[in-house]
């Protein structure tokens, strides 16, 4: 078996210095490329999310706990497979975005969740603040900024019933492979973006 960086060497690639040089085979081969790498997205996902175990960052539970434990009480609550995988994912961005972790867990549920969905990812921490805020000098009631906003009601509701409850250390959450599925099947295909339609359309020309 030849080695992995062998492989990638020997992987046809672009001939291009610059953009500006780039030919309609050239993005053939980055788009050929692209497809392949994105079908592995659930993947990647699910294994970032596993670098959330045994963090607890204080905490009761570990984060990792606290997503399962908010994916189970949205699942056990009826909730649609888009809106659980939401909940699972809603923190993801704790590792990278220290100071902005919802923005960042919405940008990777954008392309396959609801618009409201998404703002309630993109928006919770605000929501959530609104049970601790108060205790670090914030204002408490940051949400209110929003409470014009149409969705504010559903992200309301997603902090009370699901976050905010979540850091129950005699909780039974299901593990993560219970909702590996679900992943998968809510990152098959995107409902909106450009690059996808973009190369889709390439794909079928």
């Amino acid at each position: 078996m030849q080695p992995a960086d062998t492989l990638h060497s020997a992987q046809e690639r672009a001939k291009f210095r610059e953009m500006k040089e780039g030919t309609a085979q050239d993005w053939a081969i980055i788009g050929s490329e692209y497809r392949a790498f994105a079908k592995g997205l659930p993947d990647r996902v699910l294994d970032h999310l596993r670098l959330l175990d045994g963090d607890f960052g204080g905490f009761p539970i570990c984060r990792l706990e606290h997503s399962l434990q908010t994916a189970t009480r949205a699942h056990r609550d009826g909730r649609d497979e888009p809106y659980v995988v939401t909940a699972l994912l809603h923190d993801i961005g704790d590792t990278l975005g220290s100071y902005n972790h919802p923005e960042v867990a919405a940008a990777i549920l954008k392309p396959f969740v609801s618009e409201e969905l998404h703002w309630i990812c993109q928006n919770h921490g605000a929501f959530q603040g609104y049970y601790y805020f108060h205790f670090l000098g914030m204002d408490q009631n940051a949400r209110e900024a929003f409470r014009d906003h149409p969705h504010f009601e559903a992200c309301r509701e997603f902090c009370e019933k699901y976050d905010q409850a979540a850091f129950d250390p005699e909780y039974e959450s299901e593990p993560l492979e219970f909702f590996e599925p679900m992943v998968r099947r809510v990152m098959a295909k995107p409902l909106a973006s450009a690059y996808a339609k973009a190369m889709e359309d390439e794909a079928a020309a």
